[in-house]
């Protein structure tokens, strides 16, 4: 079986040899206009937001010096910037580093953004043209046919457009001569690199196949370059690769992923005066991305692979596999964070996202917390059942869980024992010498709150002058060329924080505009006595496990450091309060955090410190990947066993022989379109046809049968359909009654102080929501409230405000036990206690309680249960595992219709058949005449 494991970028990528020569030439630009945005002292000008993200920095530049800061507290660092590989003992600048020919990555948010320097030689793309920023435009983003007149203007364009053909031609035939070699990327997920690393050594993975694109332009690529790059990939390195437009990649990107997407899953909606996102018609582009690797998987899968679609940027490709290979084993892990539906459904798209995610058979987020968030989305966008297993959809179930993804200890253990790394953590220890260091890494983005975390540790230097000279923050920051007037903020408050708190001999922030090398990384968080992150939203950052990790004091130095942790990342669900976690916005308690992390003694440290290490190993890649695969095959094989094309149809031959052979039988049927089509609640006169009224007394009049009948009917409703019916045991709102054969009273399943105290709570929701939806009505039944809304006047409307009913409800009284299903035209809310199984249960253990006195007893030795919806499934599967476990000797659960299902067969000619099924059996003559029953 082979894994497929799609991601964006592949781990992989081309380093080309042109002329023996790895420098590479600049790209072709039309002229660019003067800079309106003034040079800030100690930042680098920051490119147009709207550059294309393949542009990249030539070599020979270097990132601006550290604002503030004097060039002895950046040498240290910089001290690898532009070596060769010799120069550094073998480990060059870029951030991946080979060990014994296994890649190690750093995890999240270590691999370099769109726009870093890169040491390859990649083609450049030509200006890549933006999305029109007209919606009636955007499915068509190339130019059309040039007019014979043009204005002036028009006619540059034209000219430029035709350069840039004739480049691209030119740059063809350069590539497709050049000489290229396969190259470790620098781009991409590390985390999920190492961690499918450490599943393949360890033998947890057999065989598997990335699935991705290269991360650079490939448009000057000629169609034979192309092929031999892909054939040597899939043949030596496990890889398939998709190829796609420059300009489609572009859009899909740094248009849609990056300026939509990222900044609405991370809570950052971009709705002010200055944001693009909306102008942006960009779907297009996603989609055809989507679809491209959607295409190449499916042109290899072969039965029995499994397939892994990985994080935001292909929320499309589940949904489209799903239409390419149906029996396909699909799953999808989201690397960031879901957000609220409240967020969510600003999208423009937010159904087909959401679509496209549900095409997966498992979908897994880092914590609880999004995995809540996903299914509050679906209920209230989609109007489906959310359950807190996954959701359920009319043609089948999709699986939800948690796997929150870690680091690989075995190959940070390897990677630290290298001599570099001792040497730098010497370096700085000597440097810092009677310092307390705080340690920080960040991008330079909205999301990432370096800005709240400089301000808090100006507020802690202020509050506490007598660490002024004590402490040292060192704050790493790598810019995503996005944000200018951030980081120009961040620039005014780091020179401010070092013009007021600095002297001659120190210096209290060192604010490094530059990332560092793999084996200054390791050594500064060996080395630290803190790490603090102020993320105003992450999904999981990894870069708080690889602290932890590295504070055991190995070479001497300081141990235990203390983790300053915002508690809106993944990882605050993972360390909990053994972290200082906090709310980045509030910068009292930041500084207190701080003053915390500094002044606890040893013992406290360590105490705290081995707890924290205990949830790394915990929730290591490992098993990370063996709790994801496992789980996927699982459910997988449970899917699979309940869809109808797998659920055979009903024999009622065979069914008779069984029943005929039995001696002790108990049925149980639904009523509403399994005996007789819906009948309206409001209908005065309640009637059951006389078909079933007649087949129903055949079968009771047989001592050797047990009857029962279920219904989402009140008690006395089913007193008066059932009232012709002799010996006939009945089952009332979905289990919330049990009625036993010839019995003179109803026991109540369902507590009733219980569903007193619930229904005053939901009552008001529901009253709020029916004034909103006009035509629509509320039913108060003995044990369970219904909303019904399909006679409404807008039913599209009534569907949403019942979904956010819904919601409302599962969210508010989910202590209570109770829970709120949509049906088709109604919502049901009724305990989570009782239920049709549970009713079914009772009815089983009544018989054998009162049976058991006879001297004549026969245990019953078959079981028939017949249903037509969802809330028969838990009566299908409680009659499968008494089989299962030999408690009856057959057991057959029956379904109608087709859907996903729980049965063991199917019946396909509706409430006709089942009526026709009913009288064969009735009409076979027991073989053994038991006493009448009391």
């Amino acid at each position: 079986m082979t894994v497929f494991i799609a991601s964006l970028f592949l781990p992989y990528t081309i380093d080309f040899h042109i002329n023996n020569s790895r420098a590479r030439s600049p790209p072709l630009s039309p002229p660019s206009p003067p800079s309106v945005n003034p040079t800030i002292e100690g930042i680098t000008p920051i490119p147009n937001s709207t550059a294309s993200l393949f542009e990249k920095n030539l070599p020979g530049q270097t990132p601006g010096l550290t604002p503030g800061a004097t060039t002895d507290h950046e040498r240290i660092f910089a001290a690898q910037v532009g070596k060769t590989e010799h120069e550094t003992n073998g480990y060059p600048f870029p951030l991946a580093v080979e060990q014994d020919n296994r890649l190690l990555t750093r995890s999240e948010g270590h691999s370099p953004v769109w726009g870093a320097t890169t040491s390859l030689n990649q083609p450049k793309p030509a200006a890549v043209m933006s999305p029109s920023p007209s919606i009636l435009k955007h499915q068509d983003p190339r130019p059309a046919k040039e007019p014979t007149h043009r204005p002036p203007a028009v006619e540059t364009i034209a000219s430029y457009a035709r350069l840039r053909k004739a480049s691209t031609a030119s740059r063809k035939l350069s590539f497709s001569k050049a000489e290229w070699t396969i190259e470790t990327a620098e781009q991409g997920n590390g985390g999920l690199r190492n961690a499918v690393r450490s599943a393949t050594d360890a033998g947890g993975l057999d065989s598997m196949m990335w699935v991705g694109t290269l991360g650079m332009p490939t448009d000057a690529l000629a169609k034979h370059t192309r092929r031999d790059i892909a054939e040597k990939l899939e043949d030596e390195y496990g890889s398939l690769t998709v190829f796609v437009n420059d300009s489609d990649f572009d859009g899909h990107y740094t248009h849609y992923c990056k300026t939509i997407l990222w900044p609405v899953f991370h809570y950052q909606i971009p709705d002010n005066p200055k944001s693009k996102a909306y102008e942006d018609h960009s779907w297009i582009y996603y989609v055809k991305l989507n679809q491209a690797f959607a295409d190449r998987i499916a042109k290899h899968w072969k039965r029995g692979d499994a397939i892994w679609v990985q994080d935001y940027h292909l929320l499309l490709v589940p949904a489209m596999l799903r239409k390419l290979v149906p029996d396909a084993q699909i799953g999808f892990f989201l690397h960031i964070a879901f957000p609220s539906s409240e967020v969510f459904k600003c999208l423009a798209q937010r159904k087909e996202l959401l679509q496209g995610m549900l095409g997966a058979n498992l979908i897994g987020f880092q914590t609880d917390e999004y995995c809540r968030h996903f299914l509050q989305t679906c209920s209230r966008i989609l109007c489906v059942e959310a359950t807190p297993e996954g959701i359920q959809l009319e043609d089948g179930f999709v699986n939800v869980g948690t796997f929150p993804i870690g680091i690989d200890p075995t190959s940070w253990d390897k990677r630290r024992r290298a001599t570099d790394v001792e040497r730098w953590v010497h370096a700085i220890s000597e440097r810092y010498q009677g310092k307390r260091l705080i340690v920080s890494r960040d991008k330079i983005d909205s999301v990432r709150g370096i800005r709240q975390k400089l301000l808090s540790y100006e507020l802690f230097l202020n509050t506490y002058p007598e660490w002024a000279d004590k402490v040292v923050l060192i704050q790493v920051a790598t810019s995503t060329t996005e944000q200018p007037e951030l980081e120009a903020t961040i620039s005014d408050i780091a020179m401010r924080i070092n013009s007021t708190h600095s002297t001659l001999a120190h210096q209290p922030l060192v604010f490094l505009k530059q990332d560092l090398a793999f084996p200054q990384y390791l050594a500064l968080i060996t080395v630290a006595d803190a790490l603090m992150i102020t993320s105003l939203r992450e999904g999981m950052n990894l870069t708080s496990h690889e602290f932890v990790y590295c504070q055991d004091g190995r070479w001497g130095n300081k141990a235990y450091g203390s983790l300053i942790l915002s508690e809106f990342t993944g990882s605050a669900s993972v360390f909990g309060n053994r972290a200082l976690l906090v709310n980045p916005w509030d910068y009292r308690q930041c500084c207190e955090a701080i003053h915390t992390a500094l002044t606890r003694d040893e013992k406290e440290r360590k105490e705290v410190w081995e707890e924290m290490y205990r949830a790394v190993l915990k929730n290591s890649t490992a098993n990370w990947v063996k709790s994801f695969n496992e789980t996927l095959t699982r459910v997988w094989n449970e899917q699979s066993s309940r869809e109808i094309m797998a659920v055979p149809r009903l024999s009622v031959s065979r069914l008779t022989e069984r029943y005929r052979q039995s001696k002790q039988r108990l049925m149980i049927i639904d009523y509403e379109d399994t005996l007789a089509s819906w009948g309206s609640p409001r209908s005065i006169i309640l009637t059951t046809p006389q078909r079933a009224i007649t087949t129903l007394n055949e079968l009771t009049e047989d001592p050797a049968n047990v009857v029962y009948v279920m219904s989402a009917r009140m008690p006395e409703e089913m007193e008066r359909l059932f009232r012709q019916v002799n010996n006939l045991g009945r089952i009332a709102e979905n289990g919330s009654f049990v009625r036993e054969p010839n019995a003179d009273s109803w026991t109540q399943l369902a507590d009733k102080k219980h569903v007193k105290s619930w229904k005053a709570s939901v009552s008001n929701i529901l009253a709020y929501f029916h004034a909103r939806v006009e035509g629509s009505w509320i039913e108060e039944r003995h044990c369970s409230l219904v909303f019904h809304h399909g006679s409404a006047e807008d039913r599209q409307a009534a569907a949403r405000s019942a979904a956010e009913c819904a919601g409302n409800i599962n969210d508010a009284c989910a202590n209570l036990g109770v829970h709120a299903i949509p049906v088709e035209g109604a919502l049901i809310v009724e305990t989570t206690h009782t239920n049709k199984a549970s009713a079914a249960a009772h009815a089983w253990k009544w018989y054998m309680a009162n049976a058991d006195k006879k001297k004549d007893f026969i245990k019953p030795d078959f079981l028939l249960v017949i249903g037509d919806n969802r809330e028969d499934e838990p009566v299908f599967r409680w009659a499968n595992k008494l089989h299962s476990t030999k408690a009856v000797d057959y057991a057959m659960t029956v379904t109608l219709g087709s859907r996903s299902t729980e049965a063991k067969a199917t019946l396909t000619q509706g409430v006709t058949g089942v009526l026709s099924c009913l009288q064969q059996l009735a009409a076979q003559q027991a073989p053994t005449k038991l006493p009448l029953r009391e």
